[in-house]
C-alpha cells in the first residue's frame, strides 16, 4: 500500500511539473507573439470603414458582433478605452485586422496574429437556441413568404458571430472574434507600456 501511494504521489508530482512547463511555453508564446505583432500603419479616411456598406446592405441589422469593455485593454501603445465596438474583421496587404468600430467610425485598428477556419458544428454546440412565442414564428414565416413571392424586398440573415474573452496570467488578455466561418485572434495587454 505504501508503494502504491508513492507511486501515485510521484505521477501526480510529475502530471503537475509537465502542466506547469506547458503554461510557461504557452505564455512565453504569447509574449513572443505579441512583441512579433506590428501597430497598424494604416487608417481609413475619416475614419470610416469603406466596405462596410457593401457588409450592411443585405441585413436588416448591424452583422457584426458587439463588444462591451468595462476597462482599458492595451496593445502596444493604443488604449482601447472602455465602450461599446462592433467589431469587424478587414484584410490589408495580405494582414488580417480588426477594426473597433464606434458609432460607425473606426476608432481602433488591432492586428491579428491568426486566423483559422470555425469548426463546422461550432456555432450548433455554443449558440443558444431562440425560444419563439406563437406571434414571433408567425411573423418570421410571414416574412420569409414575402421575400419568396418578392426576391428584392428578401434579406439575408447575418452571419454567426461569438467572442471569447480570456485572461492569460494576469498579464495578456486573448479576444478571438468568430464571425461567420472564420475566426480572428488578437492579444493584448493589461496594463499600458511606458517604454
Amino acid at each position: 500500500m505504501k508503494k502504491f501511494v508513492i507511486t501515485l504521489f510521484c505521477f501526480s508530482f510529475l502530471f503537475l511539473i509537465k502542466n506547469i512547463a506547458c503554461a510557461a511555453v504557452i505564455l512565453g508564446d504569447y509574449t513572443q507573439t505579441y512583441k512579433n505583432l506590428e501597430p497598424a500603419d494604416f487608417s481609413y479616411i475619416h475614419d470610416i470603414d469603406p466596405d462596410q456598406y457593401y457588409d450592411m446592405q443585405s441585413y436588416a441589422y448591424t452583422p457584426y458582433p458587439l463588444f462591451r469593455l468595462n476597462s482599458p485593454i492595451y496593445f502596444k501603445k493604443i488604449a482601447v478605452e472602455p465602450g461599446y465596438y462592433n467589431l469587424t474583421p478587414r484584410e490589408h496587404q495580405g494582414k488580417w485586422y480588426v477594426l473597433f468600430k464606434d458609432n460607425g467610425k473606426v476608432k481602433y485598428y488591432i492586428p491579428c496574429y491568426k486566423r483559422e477556419i470555425v469548426p463546422a458544428d461550432f456555432y450548433e454546440t455554443h449558440l443558444p437556441k431562440p425560444k419563439l412565442t406563437f406571434t414571433q414564428k408567425v411573423h418570421i414565416n410571414f416574412i420569409s413568404g414575402v421575400g419568396r413571392i418578392s426576391r428584392s424586398s428578401k434579406r439575408r440573415s447575418a452571419p454567426k458571430t461569438y467572442l471569447e474573452f480570456d485572461e492569460l496570467d494576469n498579464e495578456y488578455y486573448s479576444v478571438v472574434v468568430y464571425y461567420g466561418d472564420f475566426r480572428y485572434y488578437m492579444i493584448f495587454k493589461a496594463s499600458p507600456e511606458f517604454n
